[in-house]
């Protein structure tokens, strides 16, 4: 079994090593080399949380219609070959954006279609394949190993990729993405060979749930309602600076693509180094108070970036994304603690699938907002980095209204869940 953790694992890496070029290279190419508005980009990075209700369809559909004795795999594998030319013709989509008209509208939307597809197909239909063979023992730690095997993808995924573009041309950007999209490809498709057992035939039996079940669920109590809204407030503020980070970081110190594609490595360490941390933190303190520092630390990284960019102190700006990454670890995986302390026996389901949809809503939201803001604020100013600066700031009162009401939400009011996963099982969900 250990082997097929390992695989599925690979599956893992594969899909997420794909979104770091599209969704941290290039933006920051699209907004600052290509002079695109913000607005637009978020729009395009946020069009794969437009397909996510598609999994739930996606994962009946793949279990009723076999394909060649293999219920998952050969969704998994189309789902990986999108991801793969989306990222691939992506560079080539966004200079054809660039140039304008109809076709370069169609262009620039592509790949973000056939990346979105390819991820809700393969995604889905790779989890649910690890809990299969896992079973119900061995599921938190496949879960936890594929998780861990991403993380670190991402953080070797954005080295690589920041020395391939070291002398940044629109060639070497495009030779860049295609070998992280050849990559990928390889690197699932041997996490897929032999991975899953022939079929049956019999139909395996599904449960789903809909929207508004998850959303009754959590929405039913009062102390429900508020962590909803609070989860909603506080990854809309963290999540939302995907889209500008790298932009900001290019127009308050001049930085080259491969010195701003580095950051999301940077990120990434602190965010892996918080979460191993988190386990020990949570023998002595509650998980209330280890999420709430995980919160103040993600509002004082907001802080330290827009100070930094004012006054263009790059070490700054360092220690802001550190400090930035550290506290999203830290947040998140102390925050999923609450959420099971506040699910009811019998409703985990609903209530991951809250987490999930709050993750997805969030995302969507951040984006967008982040996007349009920034637009409107540098538009009315006349300087560029005003519309960074207003929208991380905004994403600071966000936060700071996501800590005010983390106070008010009593864990005694519900029963704890009877088996609370570790830390690294808890960031699993959240991917």
């Amino acid at each position: 079994m250990n082997f097929k953790k390992f695989q599925l694992g690979l599956l893992h890496v594969a899909v997420a090593m794909t979104l770091v070029p599209i969704n941290s290279t290039l933006n920051r190419v699209m907004i600052r080399e290509l002079s695109l508005s913000a607005t637009l980009v978020a729009i395009l990075a946020s069009l794969p949380y437009f397909f996510s209700p598609m999994q739930v369809a996606i994962g009946s559909f793949s279990d009723r219609h076999p394909l060649f004795g293999l219920r998952r795999t050969p969704y998994i594998f189309a789902g990986l070959v999108l991801c793969s030319l989306g990222v691939a013709i992506s560079p080539w989509a966004a200079f054809k954006l660039a140039e304008g008209g109809a076709i370069g509208i169609l262009a620039g939307i592509t790949p973000f279609l056939a990346w979105g597809m390819g991820y809700n197909l393969s995604s889905v239909c790779y989890l649910a394949l690890a809990s299969e063979l896992s079973g119900e023992k061995e599921r938190g730690s496949t879960i936890a190993v594929m998780w861990f095997m991403m993380i670190v993808g991402i953080i070797l995924t954005a080295v690589g990729l920041g020395r391939m573009v070291e002398s940044y041309s629109p060639a070497v950007l495009q030779n860049a993405f295609v070998v992280v999209g050849a990559v990928a490809l390889v690197m699932g498709s041997i996490g897929l060979v032999w991975l899953e057992p022939r079929s049956t035939g019999s139909v395996i039996p599904t449960e789903t749930t809909s929207y508004r079940q998850m959303i009754d669920a959590v929405l039913s109590n009062p102390v429900g309602r508020t962590f909803f809204v609070y989860l909603l407030l506080l990854l809309a503020a963290i999540l939302g600076q995907d889209v500008l980070l790298e932009p900001f970081a290019a127009e308050a110190f001049n930085w080259s693509v491969s010195q701003t594609t580095r950051l999301t490595s940077i990120w990434g360490g602190a965010v892996l180094l918080t979460i191993l941390l988190a386990s020990p933190l949570e023998k002595m303190l509650s998980r209330k108070t280890v999420a709430q520092i995980g919160n103040l630390g993600a509002l004082g990284g907001f802080l330290l970036i827009l100070i930094s960019g004012g006054l263009r102190s790059s070490a700054g700006f360092y220690g802001g994304v550190l400090l930035l990454g550290a506290g999203t670890g830290l947040s998140t995986v102390a925050n999923l603690a609450l959420m099971f302390d506040l699910t009811l026996p019998g409703q985990v389901g609903l209530f991951v699938g809250a987490w999930g949809l709050s993750n997805s809503l969030s995302r969507l939201v951040g984006s967008i907002l982040g996007g349009v803001v920034r637009d409107v604020a540098t538009n009315l100013s006349g300087v560029p980095l005003t519309g960074y600066v207003v929208v991380f700031g905004i994403e600071s009162l966000m936060l700071l209204a996501a800590i005010l009401m983390l106070g008010r939400i009593d864990v005694g009011l519900f029963r704890a869940s009877s088996a609370i996963p570790t830390p690294l099982e808890r960031a699993a969900i959240t991917e």
